[in-house]
Parts: structure tokens; C-alpha cells; sequence
């Protein structure tokens, strides 16, 4: 029957299901109630009062807490009774062994707790497994019930009222026993006092009685529910999950192993001595693998691999360096074969062999032999890096100084991608170098003019640059669709001479040596092109350098009347050579002994159009001037490039007539003066990489 709670809470009511009661029948037996808020003793049987409880001699049930039944005596509804456990809706329930109270089993963790005495038993087994039992028939009857509902049967309910006063009534069980206890701990424990009477309308004052002694402690029960919480949701998880968890657990741990080396690990051992008779470990020295560093190419004399911040540097600029070499077995269909290049570079003819050293496949042996380093090729690398951020949409430069030439700075530019092999068919920068020449073939006029829309004194500079670069591209690559344009510019510079043989800012001016410098480049590369070129053209070129020249050919000046200086003789001395002059010529000797001996590169005295001929001049001269000039040039060069922020890679213009071609113009003369050692092979002697 339910009976509300007074006094505490009228919104709730308390379900007390019938407790069994000695009697001889059913019919005549009256059903005991009891208030929850009562004071009064709970009507309890003597015959249950005097019934052994637990302890020694006393009778225990086959279940644990089940009382016998008695003869006669019907038992609970199957449905909500199972012995003295029964189901409250989703709620197990359990008489009180002490005031036979109704006490909640919380099944997760195998306890009771009586509401009423403060009884708290453990459930043994045999209590567990009736328990799960009466879970199960409710989850059957459930799952019965939707089925019948979904066939269209309709099922009844199961009653959950308590049996009514007709219904036969249980005979009343002894209280179930608690958790087993050792035998020297079992006593015959005394009855319960009755609870006090309240005082002044307060609610009675719950006596606690003593816990039995758990036959499992409280860390043996909080380990049994984490593995049932595991088992759970072990259940509840997929496998595919389960299986990518080990997965990972089973790759970190593998991570994780290490293996300790030998302790004395061998090392290759390389003989420093030479000799005919090989003599195993004769003067060797171990190199150990985790300091050894293995470059390429030659590093500064000066380098200490031992400083940690220069040995970074130099490794970082390995890897720039590497940028723009291919191996030998680079499989490139633009590329010729490699051993047609290796006879071109030992050829006796100079304009067959000028432009074989760009080759990336043979760059790593020409830097070493020519006087290169890791430090000069990573520079390279970087400022055509930095050139290459500054290209336009389409395909154009724009210098950033005083001077307004689209076209000279486009082929400034592209000049020194074509100087390091790279072209629109092969190497990093396809891209970029397709879209200069792109840009100067659609701006070239009819009468092969490169240098349309130049302003001021830039028009036969601009020119003269543009067709080296269309020059040297056919060449590299032997694209004919460059050919007829490479031909049409250099005609236009051999209608543009002086009749004295000279060229200037515009077609037809009488000439000086700056511009004629340009041009006659533009000649040299069209012979390395087998292009069309005038014999005539060269002699009258030879004839305007005879008027500007001094002291037996060896100096030169601007122009007729004007004091030699460095910057010209330089750059005529370079034209000298191209038009045949050779070492045995006193003028040509002469002039390298002075530059060498006065004019020596310095960083206090910066000046990049001086020197990118002089370093050509030096380069084809060779000998010690060449190595004294080239230790100088190297390193100045290489020190004074930007190296951080948006200008790194680039150069900046110092000199006063460097500035109005702004960077763009400065980077482009510095990246070509440290390709020297392969952008144009040696005139006087030949290259033999075997």
C-alpha cells in the first residue's frame, strides 16, 4: 500500500510492498501497516522475534536473506517478489534484516542501505545473481510488451500494487542474514531498540547501527566497479577504434626504443699521404661521423667549422648552393648529352666552347677548379632568388633608380638566370625566365629594336643588353623560335654603328667606350650562337679603340680626349680580348699588370660596373693576378649582400654610378660577377673535366 510521508514531504509517497506475516491463512491474516512518520514499534511477529538470527547455530537459506517459505503460504507476485528482494519500478529493493524497513540496493556497488536503522549490509553472490534475475524478467517483459504493441496485440501491464487484503499473503521470512563474518566475529546480535519519541514536532533520530565487517574492503569493491565500468564500455566501443588505440600505443612505444651503440665504433680511415704501395693504416686518421661535414664545394680558408654559429651559416649555404646544380644522371630532355658538353669545353675554338660551362650538371667541378666556394654559389643562389620576387605580372622589371628602361632592367635580369644554366626549358626558374623573354619579344619593333620606350642615355644600353640575353638563350637551348629575333636585334646594332666604328646612346651617335662594350658582348654571343656578325663590324670596332687608347694599347678613356681610368680600361681590355688580342700583346699584358697593381677591388671603394668586367678580364687572364683579384672580389661580394628582411639576396648600390639603376641593376652585375667561374669559359685555355 502507499503511504505519504507527513510532515517531511507531502509530494512524495513511499511504495511499501507486503512483508510477510505469520498466520495460518491468507484470508484471515490482517495485512500489517505502518506509518513512515510513526513513532510507534514497527509490528513485527514474535515468531520472527523469535526465530534465530544470525550467528553461530544459526539455519542459513539456500539464498542468502530468503526466508523459508511456509507450508500453505503463497508467495509474492513473480513479477515484483523474489524472496525478500523485489523491484519498485526500476529500483531493487530489500527488507532491513534488523527493522525490516524497505532498503534501495544500489547493485553497482553490492551494498543496501536501510533509510530507516541505518543498516548498511553487502549483498552476497547468491543476492546479486536474484537480483540481476529480476532485471532481466522486467527487460523481457518490456521488450514482450513493445512487440505485442507492434503485432497490434495489446499487452497488460504487470500490477506493481502490493497484494491487497484478499490475496494471500506470504508467511513472514526471518531477516536476511548480512555479509558473512569470520567466525570469531560472529555474535548473536541483540534486537534494535524501538526509536525514540520526537521531541517538540522534530522528526525521530535515526540510530545508526554498526556496519557488519565487509568480507571485501572498500579498495576491493571500487576495483570490481572500474572493471565492470571497463567491461562496459569495452563493449560499447568499435572494434576499428579499439584496434587504431592499440595501433598508436604499440607505434609510440616502438618510437620510444633505443638502442645504445658499440662502445668503440669503427670509422672509415682515410690516408693524407700518397704513395704507390698501399699500406693498410699507414699515417691515417679516424673521422668521426657526427662532427665530419661533407661539402661539395671549397670552403673559405678561414672558415672554423669548430664556431658553431659559422658552421651553421656554412651549412645553410650548402644548401642554398645546392639549388641550382643537377647531378650528372639528371634526366632532362632539354639538357644536352653530357659528354657532348665535356668535349665542347675542350674544344680549341672559343665560341664553341663560351657557353658549355653553364651546364648545371658540370657546375660542382668549375667552381672548384676556377676558384670558387660554397659561400660564392649560395650567394648566387639567393639573389637570384631575391630577383625573381621582384618580376612583374608580365613578366617585366622595373629598375628602382633615376633611369626609366622596362627593357633594360628585364634583360639585366634575366642575364644572370642564363649566366647560372637556367633557362625557360629547364632549371627552378622556367617560369620567370619564359616570362622576361616573353616580355622583350613583344616589345621588339620590326627593325629589331629591344629598347623601345627607354628614356634618356639608356636606349642603346638597354639594347645591347637585351640582345645578350636573346643571344645566349638561343644558344643554351636552341629554341628556333629565338633565332630570327636574336638575328633582327643583332642587325639592328650593326645598323646602329658609328661610321669611326663606335656606338652610343642612340643609333648613329659617334660612339664611347661604355656602350661599345654592350654591343660588342651582344657580337661575341652572337658568334657563340652561330648568328650572322659582320666581320666589318668587328674591324671598325677595333679601329674606335685605337682612338681612346694609351700607353701602347694598355689604358683606355671614356671617350677621345679624356684620361684613361680603370672602369674603361677594364672593359676595353675585355673587348680586346673578344676582338684577338692574346697575353703575348704588351698593350694587354700591360694593362692587367696595372689594374692588378693599382685597382684591386675594395670595399671602400665600391663600384659593381668596374667590377664585373674587371672580373672577367682577370678570369680569362688567369695566373696569380687571377687568384689575387678573385680572393678580393669573393669576399666583398659575398659580405656585402643583404642578409635579412625583404632585401635579403640583393645588393645595394653605393657607387654614384650604380645608384640610378637601384638595386635591380646592382644585384644583376653582382650575381653574373660571381658566376664567373662558369658563365664564359676561359679564351686561352681550354677545360678538361676527366
Amino acid at each position: 500500500m502507499s503511504l505519504p510521508y507527513s510532515d517531511h514531504d507531502s509530494s512524495l509517497g513511499l511504495e511499501v510492498p507486503a512483508i510477510g506475516v505469520p498466520g495460518e491463512g491468507a484470508a484471515t491474516a490482517p495485512l500489517p501497516v505502518f506509518a513512515l512518520d510513526s513513532d510507534e514499534p514497527l509490528p513485527i511477529d514474535p515468531a520472527a522475534l523469535d526465530a534465530p538470527r544470525r550467528g553461530v547455530g544459526a539455519e542459513k537459506s539456500p539464498i542468502a536473506g530468503a526466508a523459508p517459505k511456509r507450508a500453505g503460504t503463497p508467495s509474492a507476485a513473480p513479477e515484483q517478489r523474489g524472496g525478500e528482494m523485489w523491484l519498485d519500478g526500476d529500483v531493487v529493493m530489500l527488507a532491513c534484516p534488523d527493522c525490516r524497513a524497505p532498503m534501495t540496493v544500489r547493485l553497482w556497488l553490492m551494498i543496501a542501505d536501510c533509510w530507516r536503522c541505518g543498516t548498511c549490509i553487502e549483498l552476497s553472490e547468491e543476492q546479486q545473481r536474484q537480483a540481476e534475475r529480476l532485471l532481466r524478467e522486467r527487460e523481457a517483459r518490456k521488450r514482450a510488451q513493445v512487440g505485442s504493441q507492434s503485432a497490434g496485440r495489446p499487452q497488460p501491464a504487470p500490477s506493481r500494487q502490493p497484494p491487497s487484503a484478499a490475496t494471500p499473503r506470504p508467511a513472514k521470512a526471518p531477516a536476511p542474514s548480512r555479509v558473512s563474518a569470520p567466525p570469531e566475529q560472529r555474535k548473536t546480535r541483540p534486537a534494535p531498540p524501538p526509536p525514540p519519541a520526537r521531541d517538540n514536532g522534530h522528526a525521530p533520530r535515526r540510530q545508526t547501527a554498526p556496519a557488519p565487517p565487509p568480507s571485501r574492503s572498500a579498495g576491493e569493491l571500487h576495483q570490481a566497479y572500474q572493471r565492470r565500468r571497463f567491461q562496459s564500455w569495452l563493449g560499447d566501443t568499435p572494434a576499428w577504434l579499439i584496434s587504431l588505440i592499440l595501433h598508436l600505443i604499440l607505434i609510440t612505444l616502438l618510437g620510444l626504443l633505443t638502442f645504445e651503440a658499440p662502445e668503440d665504433p669503427r670509422f672509415i680511415t682515410l690516408s693524407n699521404s700518397v704513395s704507390r704501395e698501399v699500406v693498410e693504416g699507414d699515417n691515417t686518421q679516424p673521422i668521426d661521423p657526427e662532427n665530419e661535414f661533407v661539402f661539395d664545394l671549397p670552403l673559405p680558408q678561414d672558415a672554423n667549422l669548430n664556431d658553431p654559429e659559422v658552421r651553421e651559416a656554412i651549412v645553410r649555404a650548402d644548401q642554398d648552393a645546392r639549388e641550382l646544380r643537377l647531378p650528372e644522371d639528371a634526366p632532362d630532355p632539354h639538357l644536352p648529352d653530357l659528354e657532348n658538353v665535356k668535349e665542347q669545353l675542350r674544344s680549341s675554338e672559343f665560341a664553341e666552347r663560351t657557353l658549355a660551362a653553364r651546364d648545371p650538371r658540370v657546375r660542382t667541378v668549375l667552381v672548384e677548379q676556377e676558384g670558387g666556394t660554397t659561400l660564392t654559389e649560395a650567394a648566387v643562389a639567393r639573389g637570384l632568388r631575391w630577383l625573381a620576387r621582384q618580376q612583374k605580372a608580365d613578366g617585366r622589371w622595373v629598375l628602382d633608380g633615376g633611369i626609366k628602361s622596362d627593357a633594360a632592367a628585364t634583360a639585366l635580369a634575366v642575364l644572370p638566370f642564363l649566366g647560372a644554366g637556367q633557362t625557360h626549358l629547364t632549371g627552378r626558374y622556367q617560369k620567370e625566365v619564359a616570362g622576361g623573354l616573353r616580355w622583350l619579344l613583344q616589345n621588339q619593333g620590326e627593325d629589331g629594336d629591344l629598347a623601345r620606350g627607354s628614356g634618356g642615355n639608356s636606349h642603346m644600353y638597354a639594347h645591347g643588353q637585351g640582345a645578350i640575353v636573346l643571344c645566349e638563350a638561343f644558344a643554351i637551348t636552341g629554341d628556333e623560335q629565338l633565332r630570327i629575333p636574336a638575328q633582327k636585334a643583332i642587325d639592328f646594332i650593326v645598323a646602329a654603328q658609328h661610321p669611326a666604328g663606335g656606338w652610343r646612346y642612340h643609333p648613329g651617335q659617334a660612339g664611347d667606350t661604355s656602350v661599345l662594350g654592350w654591343q660588342l658582348m651582344a657580337l661575341q654571343s652572337a658568334r657563340a650562337a652561330n648568328l650572322t656578325v659582320p666581320p666589318a663590324t668587328l674591324e671598325n670596332a677595333s679601329q674606335y679603340l685605337d682612338s681612346v687608347a694609351s700607353h701602347d694599347g694598355s689604358l683606355y678613356a671614356f671617350i677621345r680626349g679624356l684620361n684613361p681610368t680603370e672602369v674603361m680600361s677594364a672593359e676595353a681590355i675585355l673587348c680586346r680580348m673578344y676582338l684577338g688580342w692574346t697575353l703575348n700583346d704588351a698593350g694587354l699584358a700591360q694593362g692587367i699588370r696595372w689594374l692588378a697593381d693599382n685597382h684591386l677591388p675594395s670595399d671602400s671603394r665600391p663600384n659593381m660596373y668596374y667590377w664585373y668586367y674587371g672580373t672577367q678580364v682577370f678570369h680569362h687572364a688567369g695566373g696569380e693576378d687571377w687568384e689575387r683579384w678573385n680572393l678580393h672580389i669573393r669576399d666583398i661580394l659575398v659580405n656585402s649582400q643583404e642578409k635579412r628582411g625583404d632585401l635579403a639576396g640583393s645588393w645595394k648600390p653605393e657607387h654614384h654610378h650604380d645608384r640610378p639603376g637601384g638595386r635591380i641593376y646592382c644585384t644583376s652585375l653582382a650575381v653574373c660577377t660571381l658566376e664567373v667561374y662558369y658563365r664564359h669559359t676561359p679564351i686561352f685555355r681550354q677545360i678538361d673535366l676527366d
